[in-house]
């Protein structure tokens, strides 16, 4: 049980860090002092895809794909 809060919290503040640092995976694990290939390994880990958040965090529930395209 204390290993799944754990690991919640965790994912939780690569996500925070993914998006104070605008998706870019340097910076962020720079932010929480992670090496980028440990930082890497946690997010494959936790199942985390940048490309995947990045569209879904541009597009948002109230705007549609066609809106990251500028059509």
């Amino acid at each position: 049980m204390l290993k799944q809060k754990l690991e919640a919290l965790e994912k939780s503040e690569i996500l925070m860090a993914l998006k104070e640092a605008r998706w870019v995976k340097a910076r962020a694990a720079r932010m929480l002092g992670l090496s980028e290939r440990m930082f890497n390994y946690r997010l494959k880990k936790y199942g985390i895809g940048i490309r995947k958040e990045v569209i879904e965090e541009k597009t948002g529930p109230e705007r549609g794909p066609e809106s990251i395209s500028g059509h």
